[in-house]
This record gives structure tokens, C-alpha cells and sequence, in this order.
């Protein structure tokens, strides 16, 4: 990581703004940029790095530096002049901000490649998430071993939503059986599902899907790289 201008607070590290109220909602720009800073930090931590700038979160988030301080600003002081911000503090009171500290379990849905690839992965262990389930339709499949969890068939769903409290729900199926299985995912009472199909899902307003496309992704990236 490159050296640059330290974070412009001048306060002990990781002191929050108590008069933030509680229920208040970050605005989505906001929340957006928190987790990428968040993202970038959670690796920074892994590797080692005790102190980061908001100059180095600007080169990995492409967040202009400026922005940066005037996001962390609004909920407190958290770094020091010349110094920088304290990595694991900042990714302890990040966390709290957008409400994510502790533990969060995922119910997987889909026992193939790439759901044994999330499985096996640290993309979601490392904020917090962790799979406590997963599920398939496959009679090949179910009853297998996919890392420490053995693959259950999806009549089970609602019954360890409800056991493990599972609060999320990660589709890695094909596109034909996202839809039947998303519906099921509701009635069991999940409110949150991370889409990795192409399926566009109908779900009532009150459960939030996000859909994840590396094809989207690459063309967001092309869209910058090429104007």
C-alpha cells in the first residue's frame, strides 16, 4: 500500500459521536462508500497493517480522499493527524455505523461449484457472516459434506431459519429455480437475499435483494476505464 496524506482528525482513535442518533439511516451513498472503506480495511487488517491513511483508502476505494475524511468525520473522530487511522479500530466502529458488529448467519441454497466455492471462501466470515446451512435439491448432493456443514434438502429451510436464525439468504442456483426458491426464502422469514443468478426476483417490499453479476461488475469497470 502507498503512503499519502494522514486522516485529519486529531482525536484518540475510535471515539464515536454519541449524539448520533440510533434509528437513524445512513443515505445509501453513504453506506455504500462505508462498506467499500470497510472492505479495504478488513483486508489491510489481515495483511498486517496496523495504521492506514485516507489517502491509501483513496487510492483502493477510488473515493476521493477529501470525501473520505468527511464521511468518517460525520460519525466522530477516529484518527490522528500524521498518523492516519487506526485499521482495527476503524473497522470495529465502521462496523457498528452500518450496524453489522457480531455475528450474522447465512442460509446457502445450492451445493454446486460455486456454492462450494462460497462456502469454502472468507468473503463472508470476514464481516461478520457465516454460513450455518446449506441446502440443495440435488438427491446427489444432499447429504454430502460441503466444508463442516452437510448439504440438507430445501424441505428443511424453514424450519433452520427459524433454529439457527439465519437472517440472510445466498442463492448460487441456476436461474430456473431461483424465483421458487427466493419465494421460499420469504416464507421462511428471511429478509435479506444475495442474488448470484440472472433471475430478476419478485419479492415483497419489505425484503431486500441484491443481485451480484460479475458481467455488471466488468462493464461498470469498462464504462471508467474507456471514457
Amino acid at each position: 500500500m502507498t503512503t499519502g496524506q494522514a486522516g485529519q482528525a486529531t482525536q484518540p482513535y475510535g471515539q464515536v459521536r454519541e449524539a448520533t442518533p440510533a434509528a437513524e439511516r445512513l443515505s445509501l451513498g453513504v453506506a455504500a462508500r462505508l462498506s467499500r472503506y470497510l472492505q479495504v480495511l478488513t483486508q489491510a487488517k489481515k495483511m498486517g497493517k496496523e495504521t492506514i491513511s485516507s489517502q491509501e483508502l483513496s487510492d483502493y476505494t477510488h473515493v476521493n480522499s477529501t470525501q473520505i475524511r468527511r464521511d468518517l468525520s460525520g460519525f466522530g473522530k477516529f484518527g490522528k493527524r500524521g498518523v492516519g487511522y487506526n485499521v482495527e479500530a476503524l473497522v470495529s466502529q465502521i462496523r457498528k455505523i452500518l450496524r453489522t458488529a457480531g455475528q450474522h448467519n447465512i442460509a446457502l441454497l445450492g451445493a454446486g461449484h460455486l456454492g462450494k466455492a462460497i462456502a469454502s471462501s472468507d468473503i463472508f466470515a470476514d464481516h461478520g457472516f457465516r454460513v450455518v446451512a446449506i441446502f440443495d435439491v440435488d438427491p446427489e448432493k444432499v447429504g454430502s459434506t460441503v466444508g463442516n456443514q452437510a448439504v440438507r434438502h430445501t424441505d428443511e429451510l424453514r424450519q433452520l431459519v427459524q433454529d439457527e436464525d439465519i437472517v440472510v439468504g445466498v442463492l448460487a442456483v441456476p436461474t430456473h429455480a431461483a424465483q421458487g426458491l427466493a419465494d421460499e426464502l420469504v416464507e421462511a422469514g428471511v429478509k435479506i437475499i444475495f442474488n448470484y443468478s440472472e433471475s430478476l426476483l419478485v419479492v415483497p417490499p419489505e425484503v431486500t435483494v441484491h443481485t451480484s453479476s460479475p458481467a455488471v461488475d466488468l462493464l461498470y469497470a469498462l464504462y471508467f476505464y474507456l471514457t
